[in-house]
């Protein structure tokens, strides 16, 4: 299906969850309130604490499903995905209305949470098992068939014709293909026979049928002929696509942009949504800010201990490669001696990992610096990275530049992404993964980058640090 036209099934997965929450929350209450009328408390709401419940937990449900890209594909996932995913839905959405509750000084019924929660996992699952079906006819008896031709002959035509007669149950209808040369051709055989036209023939399929679009499969160096086609598709209002395969940008997402009024396709290898990145570099903000200020005092201690325990600053200062190579200057607390830097020449022989540099019990590190690197707590001046714009809370960590000169091609794309605090490999391993597979993860990082990742990642750090496990 076409990406615009699942946006349209995800608001459709969105309104069906209002509408099936909605449903689950009445029953519950009626169940609590009618049928179980006997238990320790009686359970009442007005009409205006309903009213806001309810609404608060509709706005739940659906912040969940789209944040945890519940929606995504969500007519194709195998049942126990719809599960899984499900559950964890309710679960997260009931704990919020529990929060919610109790910030307002409500008393929920805990048997009224419990049908809440369980209501809303059977009759959301009950639908998203048939979603699939659903979506289908919903599509066909409200949505108008959508005629698709092909311009192009060779596999590339053949595979966008595979593609759009997989795309039938929505209402996708593929018509034909042209030949590029002007020569007649023979039929094309997919799961069906189609008819080949020439591109000369053009104007009179267009009055004989109805075509809503025509995507052009033509390699790059044949595009430039096909301006006229295109002119003529134009003035007759057909929508035109051109399938761009033939650029080797398999990392990217392409996407269209306009300069001024200059048309721009664009190959974006990272995230480029200011939107959701906007709101990551709120939630890193706010986070930062108040990491700073709840750490304050027990920063001011370790920093007292570190400058009685040994000579040199408290603070080590470093320069790092941040956001596409831009050097800022690193903060962390001193977890080694003085002249850390000058002896590491003379330890290179003991270095476990390529292109970084990297000792298990470094003979460097001070008595209090070996407690603070286990447990990461050397790390926390780097809030005010975070807080300065410099670093994520999340994202690969920052390298420093003799490093980066010693990166392959593929190894610099970490560098498209500002470097974080935590990243996906610290969760996974930490300092036990080599330096490929933990390059290989910021790039799986990258390339499946969400404010639900973010928030995952986040949470599977706390427990990591305050075991110390993985570290060395």
């Amino acid at each position: 299906m076409y990406s615009g036209h699942y946006r349209k099934v995800r608001i459709l997965f969105a309104l069906s969850d209002i509408i099936l929450t909605a449903l689950a929350f009445e029953a519950a209450y009626q169940v609590r309130a009618r049928l179980l009328p006997n238990l320790e408390h009686a359970f009442f709401l007005d009409r205006s604490a309903k009213a806001l419940l309810l609404g608060y937990a509709l706005a739940a449900w659906v912040a969940i499903g789209y944040w945890s890209d519940i929606y995504d594909k969500l007519d194709s996932a195998h049942p126990r995905v719809v599960l899984h995913n499900t559950f964890r839905q309710c679960a997260l959405g009931t704990v919020a209305l529990v929060v919610f509750e109790y910030l307002l000084r409500f008393e929920l019924s805990r048997p009224f949470l419990f049908l809440f929660a369980v209501f809303s996992w059977v009759l959301l699952c009950l639908f998203r098992l048939n979603a699939a079906r659903m979506v289908g006819i919903i599509r066909k008896e409200f949505g108008a068939p959508h005629y698709v031709m092909v311009v192009g002959g060779g596999e590339r035509a053949r595979r966008i014709g595979e593609l759009l007669e997989q795309s039938e149950n929505y209402g996708v209808r593929l018509l034909g293909f042209f030949t590029e040369n002007g020569a007649a051709a023979e039929p094309v055989s997919l799961r069906r026979t189609y008819e080949t036209h020439t591109l000369d023939d053009l104007p009179n399929v267009l009055r004989r049928n109805v075509v809503d679009e025509i995507i052009f499969a033509v390699s790059s160096d044949r595009l430039p002929r096909m301006e006229e086609t295109m002119l003529l598709c134009d003035e007759e209002g057909v929508r035109t696509r051109v399938a761009v395969d033939f650029f080797p940008h398999v990392n990217s997402e392409v996407y269209l942009d306009r300069l001024g009024t200059a048309p721009l396709l664009t190959f974006a290898a990272a995230p480029h949504d200011e939107i959701r990145l906007l709101l990551k570099r709120t939630i890193d903000v706010l986070l930062a800010a108040a990491g700073l200020v709840l750490l304050a005092p027990f920063m001011i201690l370790i920093a007292a201990l570190i400058r009685v325990t040994s000579a040199g600053p408290v603070i080590f200062r470093q320069q790092r490669c941040g956001l596409n190579g831009r050097r800022f200057t690193f903060y962390k607390f001193r977890s080694m001696c003085e002249n850390a830097e000058e002896l590491k020449t003379s330890l290179e022989h003991l270095n476990e990992k390529s292109t970084i540099f990297k000792i298990r019990n470094d003979p460097r590190l001070t008595r209090i610096g070996r407690f603070l690197r286990k447990f990461s707590i050397d790390e926390w001046p780097q809030l005010w990275n975070v807080l300065k714009g410099d670093m994520s809370l999340v994202g690969p960590r920052p390298a420093v530049p003799e490093e980066v000169e010693r990166y392959q091609r593929w190894h610099r794309r970490r560098l498209r992404m500002r470097p974080g605090l935590t990243c996906l490999w610290a969760v996974e391993g930490r300092d036990a993964l080599d330096f490929e597979t933990s390059v290989k993860m910021d790039m799986q990082y990258i390339d499946n980058w969400s404010l639900a990742l973010d928030w995952k990642i986040m949470l599977r750090t706390i427990p990591r640090v305050l075991t110390g496990k993985g570290a060395h």
